[in-house]
């Protein structure tokens, strides 16, 4: 398909985006996405589920076996020079030139797209990732999360509308991760495109304005973040019993219920989107059955409990 398949709305439209290797495996089996202009999207998966395969076929590294990439029209093979001077990367791995100092290595990087020199931009990127006091020091001399700023201020040297980071917290400490993360906002503000693959997901929970889930290849779901919370969240109630059981009562076999291996609590399962909980006809059913209970509390899914009901397909 051609980008004319891409929803309105789409700044990135992958269709049928296929990888397979020599070896026979296949790392992407027929993905489809669109990413929406001016959001931040979070693609999760497990290690090894193709989330770097993908972006690493997105930014024109590496070539897909089958399928077709646009980024704003422009077809990541037929027109790779326009597509990819839209895009900025920010990779895992912390690779730039050790003797280099920061100020040179961000403007070379701008210079690598042909773009004019423009001190002013770099100075406010520099400015903006705490690196201004730094852009004289050699990269080599730099701490592990300086670096990192680095990757982010080499990356977006170019003036991108789409900005990759991958892992971009990785081994970085929880200060960093912050700034990150208000940076991030700042760009999405100014109307840059993210999109972010990440282990944390409190990441994604804090971040993104959509998730996305890979797994063995192939997109599971793709939805806005609050309606998958909504959609697939479980909220519990768990009740702390005066008395132990030693089984389930006959009485309370039809409800979603499920007793403690000591018989000390019964935690109840019910949907965050019904329109009646049932929560008090089963306190009347209990008190029917002289069941008392001495405590309770509420919980709900987080994001990482769906995720991984996902990968191991159990939602």
């Amino acid at each position: 398909m051609d980008a004319t398949t891409a929803a309105p709305d789409a700044i990135v439209a992958i269709r049928g985006l296929t990888k397979e290797y020599k070896s026979g495996l296949r790392a992407l089996n027929g993905v489809d996405l669109d990413i929406k202009r001016g959001e931040i999207f979070a693609l999760l998966g497990p290690n090894g589920a193709g989330k770097t395969t993908l972006i690493s076929i997105v930014c024109g590294i590496v070539n897909g076996t089958g399928g077709s990439v646009t980024v704003d029209g422009h077809d990541i093979r037929k027109d790779f020079r326009a597509a990819r001077g839209l895009i900025g990367l920010v990779p895992q791995e912390l690779s730039t030139d050790a003797f280099e100092t920061v100020w040179a290595t961000v403007k070379f990087s701008r210079g690598l797209f042909g773009k004019a020199p423009n001190p002013v931009h770099l100075e406010r990127i520099l400015r903006d990732l705490s690196l201004w006091e730094k852009r004289d020091s050699k990269i080599m001399a730099l701490s592990g999360g300086m670096k990192r700023r680095v990757l982010i201020a080499k990356a977006l040297a170019h003036e991108p509308r789409v900005l990759f980071l991958d892992e971009p917290t990785a081994g970085v400490d929880v200060e960093l991760r912050h700034d990150m993360w208000q940076m991030v906002r700042r760009l999405r503000e100014s109307g840059v495109t993210i999109i972010l693959t990440t282990h944390y997901i409190e990441e994604a929970q804090e971040m993104a304005d959509r998730i996305g889930v890979i797994n063995r290849g192939e997109i599971v779901i793709v939805e806005e973040k609050h309606t998958l919370m909504r959609k697939l969240g479980k909220k519990q109630l768990t009740l702390s019993l005066q008395s132990p059981l030693t089984a389930m009562p006959e009485g309370l076999n039809e409800w979603p219920l499920e007793l403690s291996a000591d018989g000390q609590s019964l935690t109840y399962t019910f949907d965050t989107q019904g329109d009646d909980t049932g929560i008090a006809v089963l306190l009347r059913k209990l008190n029917e059955l002289g069941i008392d209970f001495k405590d309770l509390h509420s919980s709900e899914s987080s994001l990482e409990d769906i995720f991984v009901s996902l990968v191991r397909g159990g939602v």
